[in-house]
């Protein structure tokens, strides 16, 4: 089963949400604001991608971070940052059983999806 895991006013998970509706590909959507981020594999995302991927540095969020926090930076840090304001995580975050794509391209998703 794929879940698509994002915020669902973000134009890059729109877009993703529309491709996949689209293509007619099932899938779960889990907000990070509505749906809460308990049981997001955010852990497992940092220790296999490390945070420079699972983060976005060009959002609004990353940069309201103090440059403290931004060059202190580590998987630890990122994490609970990122449980305080999801919005630091690159959306939409698309996993089907161990894989996970983070952002959205429709080609990467074609090859995902299959």
């Amino acid at each position: 089963m794929i879940t698509l895991y994002g915020i669902k006013n973000c134009d890059t998970v729109k877009k993703a949400r529309k491709w996949l509706e689209q293509n007619k590909v099932e899938y779960t959507f889990h907000d990070f604001r509505e749906d809460g981020m308990g049981s997001v594999p955010l852990a497992q995302w940092l220790e296999a991608f490390g945070w420079e991927q699972v983060l976005n540095r060009r959002s609004t969020s990353w940069r309201a971070l103090d440059e403290t926090q931004k060059k202190g930076m580590d998987n630890s840090s990122a994490q609970a940052l990122a449980l305080e304001t999801p919005t630091l995580i690159k959306r939409p975050v698309m996993t089907k059983g161990a894989e996970t794509l983070f952002g959205f391209k429709a080609d990467s998703y074609a090859s995902f999806v299959q």
